[in-house]
């Protein structure tokens, strides 16, 4: 028998993402919206707009609107890079760093409940494995994904 992973996939994403949406939109933010959040948080300096396109694997429309809907809303501002005039350094306001906190306990509760009957074995197996498909779709974590190298 045939087994179907795709269907599957796009489910288990989009049961994360409604589950985050709910949570986060008490805060006025979406989950794209989230993870850029959780990323700017953990970033040792202020990044640019290219460093989360690269970081999310996006294209620079999406982050731009995505960024200047967070400016808006008074979670993140833009400054100028001192040593770069054409980039934008994105810095965290107060209400960034206040919902940070919150985002990552949704995001812990989704992750405990996706494995919540898995054994510890099962829980580091699953992660195992869930690496080793994305290494065979050419998905390496720490390599910035690049349009030209999939697109033949």
């Amino acid at each position: 028998m045939k087994h179907y992973y795709g269907p599957r996939f796009r489910l288990l994403h989009w049961c994360n993402d409604q589950i985050l949406n709910d949570a986060l939109a008490q805060m006025d933010l979406t989950a794209s919206q989230g993870r850029i959040m959780g990323y700017l948080v953990h970033q040792p300096q202020p990044p640019c707009a290219k460093d989360i396109e690269a970081h999310f694997r996006l294209s620079h429309p999406s982050v731009s609107g995505t960024l200047s809907r967070m400016e808006k809303k008074g979670f993140i501002e833009f400054r100028p890079d001192e040593h770069d005039r054409r980039c934008k350094r994105i810095h965290i306001l107060p209400k960034g760093v206040a919902c940070h906190e919150r985002i990552e306990q949704v995001i812990s509760g989704i992750e405990q409940r996706v494995v919540a009957d898995f054994s510890p074995d099962e829980q580091a197996e699953f992660s195992r494995l869930l690496d080793r498909a994305l290494q065979n779709m050419g998905a390496d974590p720490c390599k910035p994904f690049h349009k030209e190298e999939h697109s033949e």
